[in-house]
């Protein structure tokens, strides 16, 4: 999280989310999302992480203040890679086998759209340098 108080961290093969608090280096929740959750970012004011879940097709948002799922969003096919921009506006999350990126309001939960990069190369990583 931006203060430094916690970290969240995906546990692939348990499909959950681990809580763990930094000062006492312990798991303090553990959080059920989708199936085999894979990437996760916080928003910058460190209300909300948001983690892909590649065999579920969707993203779990975690409200961080109670440690619970408060929505899914459906994205596209095997969703890995995630961003989200400066100001915790947008989610841009990768769709591996669609070579297409969702795009995702943070103020809605739902998806604005959706850029085909026509890679053919199962894109995983994506940055956000300087967006608004």
């Amino acid at each position: 999280t931006p203060d430094g108080n916690h970290a969240y961290v995906t546990n692939k093969f348990s499909d959950n989310v681990s809580v763990i608090n930094t000062a006492t280096n312990t798991v303090i929740s553990t959080i059920f999302v989708g199936y085999k959750p894979s990437g996760i970012v916080i928003t910058p004011d460190g209300m909300y992480a948001y983690v892909t879940n590649v065999g579920s097709n969707n993203i779990s948002v975690i409200n961080t203040t109670t440690n619970t799922v408060t929505a899914t969003v459906f994205v596209g096919d095997a969703p890995s890679g995630i961003a989200i921009t400066p100001y915790g506006t947008h989610v841009y999350v990768t769709n591996e086998f669609n070579d297409n990126v969702s795009v995702i309001n943070t103020a809605t939960n739902t998806v604005t759209s959706t850029i085909d990069i026509k890679s053919n190369s199962f894109p995983i990583r994506i940055l956000i340098k300087n967006c608004m």
